[in-house]
C-alpha cells in the first residue's frame, strides 16, 4: 500500500489504500472526486513537532543563524485540519502566512531511535502546511492554534524523503520551490534527535521546515504545496471570524 488516505463516509471516518483519487477501505471503494466520500488528514497526530531555520535559502532570507541542532516546536491535535477545506482565518490575528513542509508520520510507538532505525518506525511521509499568525508574540501564540497544520493528502509509504522537489502556489502562482537535499539536518536525523526526548506514537507528526518565501495570505486566497512524489495539499483561505 504505497500511498494511505482517511476518508469519511456514511459509514464514518476510514483509512485505506489511495490511488488516483480512489480510496479503498474496508466498506468499500470511494472517489474523493464526488460527495460520497470527504477527504480527512491522513492520520490523527497526538502532537506535531515542527523543525524551523532547516533551509539555506531560507534562513539567508530571514538573517537566521544556521542552528547547530534542530530547532523545534509543538503544534497540539486541534491543530490538525484536512485537505481541500477552507483554512479558518483567526480572529485574532491580521497577518496569517504559509509555509509548505515535508512531514513523516510515526508507524510505531518508539524512544531513542538511531537514525539508521528511523525508517523502521516511519509509516511514510505526508505535507504540512505549517501556518503562522506573524502579529503575535512569540511562537506558541505565532503558531499553535486550531487548524493551524493543514495536513495531507495522504501518506506516502514508500517515498525517500531525500531529494524531492517541492512548490508552493499561491492563486496559480509559485511563491516557494526547493529541494528536500538542500535541508542542513535531513529528515531522519531529525526524527533520531526528537525521539531522544519524547515518546513518540502512531501518527505523531514530525515536520522539517520550510524553504525559503513563506508569505501572507488572505481570505479566498488557494494554497497549493506539492512534494514530489507524495501529492498537492490543496485548501482555501476562509473569511476572517
Amino acid at each position: 500500500m504505497p500511498k494511505l488516505a482517511r476518508i469519511e463516509t456514511d459509514a464514518g471516518v476510514e483509512r485505506g489504500e489511495y490511488e488516483d483519487g480512489v480510496v479503498t477501505v474496508d466498506s468499500g471503494t470511494y472517489d474523493v472526486a464526488t460527495d460520497e466520500a470527504t477527504l480527512r488528514a491522513p492520520c490523527e497526530p497526538s502532537v506535531f513537532y515542527c523543525v524551523g531555520r532547516n533551509f539555506g535559502e531560507k534562513v539567508e532570507q530571514m538573517d537566521y543563524e544556521i542552528p547547530d541542532e534542530p530547532d523545534f516546536f509543538i503544534k497540539p491535535p486541534v491543530s490538525l485540519h484536512p485537505p481541500e477545506q477552507p483554512i479558518p482565518y483567526p480572529a485574532f490575528s491580521s497577518e496569517l502566512t504559509y509555509a509548505g513542509e515535508l512531514a513523516a508520520v510515526i508507524g510505531e510507538r518508539c524512544t531513542h531511535v538511531a537514525e539508521d532505525a528511523v525508517d523502521d518506525v516511519i509509516e511514510g511521509y505526508t505535507i504540512l502546511n505549517d501556518l503562522d499568525c506573524l502579529d503575535q508574540e512569540r511562537r506558541t501564540a505565532r503558531k499553535a492554534f486550531d487548524a493551524s497544520g493543514p495536513l495531507g493528502p495522504v501518506v506516502d509509504t514508500d517515498v525517500d524523503p531525500v531529494g524531492l522537489e517541492m512548490e508552493t502556489h499561491i492563486n496559480g502562482e509559485r511563491r516557494q520551490h526547493d529541494n528536500t537535499e538542500n535541508m542542513f539536518i535531513g529528515p531522519r536525523e531529525v526524527v533520531a534527535f526528537i525521539s531522544e526526548r519524547f515518546t513518540l506514537t502512531p501518527g505523531d507528526v514530525v515536520s522539517f521546515g520550510s524553504p525559503a518565501n513563506p508569505g501572507l495570505v488572505e481570505p479566498g486566497d488557494e494554497i497549493e504545496i506539492r512534494y514530489e512524489g507524495i501529492g498537492t495539499l490543496r485548501n482555501t483561505v476562509g473569511a476572517r471570524d
